[in-house]
This record gives C-alpha cells, sequence and structure tokens, in this order.
C-alpha cells in the first residue's frame, strides 16, 4: 500500500477498524471510514478529524448508500462482536453479515479493488478439535443465541468465497480470534473488558461456569500487523490470525488482579448457551504464507490495556 492508495474501512470507528485506520493514514494512504455507531465511538478517530487523508461517513453498509471515487481495497470490520450485542441488536448484525457484506462485495467488484473480510474464531463454534485449523468446518449451533454473529460471520465467508470463484475478484478472509488492547468498549461483556472493569471498580470478578474454558489473546498491534501482511499477500484464505498462547479464566483473572492491583473476589455464573470452552488458534498457515507470527506477550499488553480502561470507566 502507498499514498496512490484509497481504503474503505467499514466499523472504521470500532476496536480494529479505528486501528486501522490509524495504520493506513501512517502511510499516506487515503482512509473512507464508514461506521454506524452502533457500537463504533468517535473517540477511537477524533485524532483524524483534521486530516487530509480522512474521510467518515456515518451510515449502515447494511442499507444503500454509494461511494462514486476510485477505491483500491475495502476492508469490512463493520458488525457488533460481543456476546451482550447478540442478545441486543441481533438484527443489526444478521444485515450486517448479509447486506453489508453484499454491498461492499459489489463496491470491491465495481471498482477491481481487494477485499478483505473480518471473520472470526465464531466460525468454528464450540470446537470439537483442538487447536483449530482452517480445515475445520466447525461445531455451531445455528439456532442458538450466539448464532446471530456465527452464522452471519459463515455467510460472509460463503459469499466472498462465491465473489473470487465466480467473478475473480481478489479477496482475503481474516479468523480473527480474541483481540486486546486500547479502544476496546468497558461494555463489550467479553472476558477482557468484564474483568479488568470490574477490578478496577473494585467490583467481584465475574467467572461463568467453572472457569477452566479457555481463550487466546492476541494484542492489537500484532493484529494488525497480520491484517496487513494478509491484505497485501496472494492469498485467499480462510487464514487464522491470532495469539496461539491458551489461558483459562482464572489464570487470566489472576493476571488481571495483579495488573491492576485490585482486592477482589471472584464470583462464578452459570457458563452461558453454546459458550466455547477451548479456542486456540492453529496458525501454521499464517506462519507458512504470510511470515506472521504474534509477538506481545499478555503480560506486556495488560499494561497498556488497563491503562485504556483507566481513562474511560
Amino acid at each position: 500500500m502507498n499514498n496512490k492508495m484509497k481504503v474503505l474501512i467499514s466499523g472504521g470507528a470500532g476496536f480494529i477498524g479505528s486501528h486501522l485506520c490509524d495504520y493506513f493514514i501512517s502511510q499516506d494512504a487515503d482512509v473512507v471510514c464508514v461506521d454506524s455507531f452502533i457500537t463504533g465511538h468517535e473517540r477511537n478517530i477524533k485524532h483524524l478529524f483534521n486530516n487530509h487523508h480522512f474521510q467518515l461517513i456515518k451510515t449502515d453498509v447494511s442499507e444503500p448508500f454509494e461511494y462514486n471515487e476510485k477505491i483500491d481495497a475495502v476492508l469490512h470490520f463493520a458488525s457488533p462482536a460481543s456476546p451482550k450485542d447478540f442478545y441486543r441488536v441481533p438484527l443489526q448484525i444478521l444485515k450486517s453479515g448479509s447486506y453489508g457484506t453484499h454491498r461492499l462485495l459489489d463496491l470491491a467488484y465495481k471498482n477491481s479493488a481487494k477485499f478483505l473480510l473480518a471473520s472470526t474464531s465464531e466460525v468454528y463454534g464450540d470446537p470439537l478439535i483442538h487447536p483449530q485449523v482452517e480445515e475445520y468446518w466447525g461445531n455451531v449451533n445455528p439456532i442458538g443465541p450466539r448464532a446471530v454473529y456465527d452464522e452471519s460471520k459463515r455467510f460472509s465467508e460463503a459469499l466472498t468465497m462465491t465473489y473470487h470463484r465466480y467473478l475473480k475478484l481478489d479477496v482475503k478472509i481474516a479468523r480473527i480470534f480474541n483481540t486486546y488492547g486500547p479502544r476496546m468498549r468497558a461494555n463489550d461483556g467479553r472476558i477482557v473488558p468484564n474483568l479488568i472493569c470490574q477490578a478496577l471498580r473494585n467490583e467481584p470478578l465475574t467467572i461463568y461456569g467453572n472457569g477452566q474454558q479457555t481463550r487466546s489473546f492476541c494484542y492489537i498491534t500484532d493484529m494488525i500487523n497480520g491484517l496487513i501482511k494478509l491484505l497485501d499477500s496472494s492469498e485467499t484464505g480462510p487464514i487464522n490470525i491470532g495469539n496461539p498462547d491458551e489461558f483459562n479464566m482464572l489464570e487470566f483473572a489472576d493476571l488481571v488482579i495483579e495488573f491492576t492491583k485490585a482486592h477482589v473476589s471472584i464470583k462464578y455464573e452459570p457458563l452461558p448457551v453454546d459458550d466455547p470452552k477451548r479456542r486456540k488458534p492453529d496458525i501454521n498457515l499464517a506462519r507458512t504464507k504470510l511470515n506472521w507470527q504474534p509477538e506481545v506477550k499478555l503480560r506486556d499488553g495488560l499494561t497498556p490495556t488497563v491503562e485504556w480502561f483507566r481513562t474511560i470507566i
């Protein structure tokens, strides 16, 4: 990517999307940020408002919209993605993964542009194999409460691959695993903001189930590097982008207590329906095809993450 490029990023005011905006601006590319602000926030991109390389379009990509200037790459990151969102805005999630993906694929096709889809580890559901490899088709409940997100991303992948196979569109599919860092939402509902914000408020830390379920946490700078390497590659994917270092929830709670210096207890709640028991990416494809692997250890990424939450709660 260079200063002659124009990139459209849907969900550009969100957590990962706003960091992508920063990256492309740092490369002197022109950035068109499209966001409905259902979950995105102005504070994530406010520092870019006076930059002549940056343009903000406030709209929902699942609704008709026009952009008539030449675009070189379309990055689709627009979708509410947290467990609370599955219950709060389920129809918006489904529309973003269907109508939104369709409209943005059409825009990329019209411009002969690259298209990068932000898919998710959620396509693997509550996995029966571990770690999760890209060849695994998943164990998803298509009618459960998580289905609005799981199935919207699975449909997005199918639609993206159809544009690639039949219309020869240059597409990339990233299956993103748990990502953390500055600009996450305090009310996100996922384990990182949940526990950090509870600790900073001196509230008991909520652990679901017995706390032995696992996640693998990728710091935001590593995620951005992986996404850019995928975008600049000749690979189509899907390719897992995530950190294979695996932690159970009680281990993570101990780290949160250590880094926040909180004196709090732990309370246990029932495990949510269809919540994955284990989540760890196999990143062999990313290593071999993209020459990428994460570099930031969880202990190193937690300090700036905790400081971020101190500023917003």
